[in-house]
């Protein structure tokens, strides 16, 4: 019986770091919340994109929450994220505290993910103008074009072919801070009909913003968007850019 004590002892302490790694690694599973509240125009895609978002993140070890209650944002909820995606937002959809509780958030180091209305989001306020990079303008009717991927090493476009042909409503922007990014996706203008921005027209980029880290994508405007593999791998690159990892 003495002899069968050690192994017992052993037995039990290895249970115990099992046990204990399971719960450190659950702590460390990084969690984003999706924000997609409205307060203009309300794309259907929305519902597509809530649940392949929440997919990827059961692919990819990442938590997903999801609202469109702009209460949620305070200093107390949202520290238990790494990063806040605003999914095709549309106009004023935060009160000034809630502006100023998404500052902190992004101050402290967090992450910012803009989904294509994203910037059709709070024209008066030119902290988030400078976070997302630019805002909406116009758009033609949607129609193909061609897509240029000047970075190919980045996460989020490292996988996609340097000329990306597909079908999704063009935003033209105003208001641009094109020079405090990092162009990740060009649109060629002559590739379709309706193109403000001329020869540099940027469609996705990110950029260190004031302590935190900021991703914008235009694409995304259709249900199909939700189910392009190629798309998908974009989105999913842009949220572990703002995730940090």
């Amino acid at each position: 019986m003495k002899k069968l004590l050690p192994s017992l002892a052993s037995a039990s302490l290895f249970i115990i770091i099992i046990v204990a790694g399971s719960f450190a690694f659950k702590a460390k599973t990084p969690k984003i919340l999706v924000f997609a509240k409205t307060a203009g125009f309300h794309h259907n895609s929305i519902a597509a994109g809530i649940p392949a978002i929440i997919k990827l993140g059961q692919e990819n070890n990442f938590l997903v929450d999801t609202t469109t209650d702009s209460t949620k944002f305070t200093d107390d909820n949202l520290k238990q994220y790494a990063a806040v995606v605003f999914l095709s937002t549309t106009g004023n959809v935060l009160s000034d505290d809630e502006q100023a509780a998404f500052e902190r958030f992004i101050k402290a180091g967090k992450g910012y993910v803009g989904v294509h209305a994203a910037t059709d989001t709070e024209y008066d306020w030119p902290w988030y103008n400078k976070l997302v990079g630019a805002y909406f303008l116009r758009h033609p009717a949607q129609q193909n074009a061609v897509l240029n991927v000047v970075d190919t090493t980045f996460i989020a476009t490292k996988h996609l072919p340097h000329v990306w042909k597909r079908f999704d409503e063009w935003y033209n922007f105003k208001d641009t801070h094109w020079d405090d990014v990092h162009v990740l996706i060009t649109i060629d203008e002559t590739s379709y009909t309706g193109g403000a921005n001329g020869s540099f027209h940027p469609m996705s980029w990110y950029h260190s913003y004031d302590g935190g880290r900021a991703f914008y994508t235009e694409l995304g405007h259709t249900d199909e968007s939700y189910a392009d593999p190629l798309y998908l791998g974009h989105l999913l690159g842009g949220i572990k850019y703002a995730i940090g990892k």
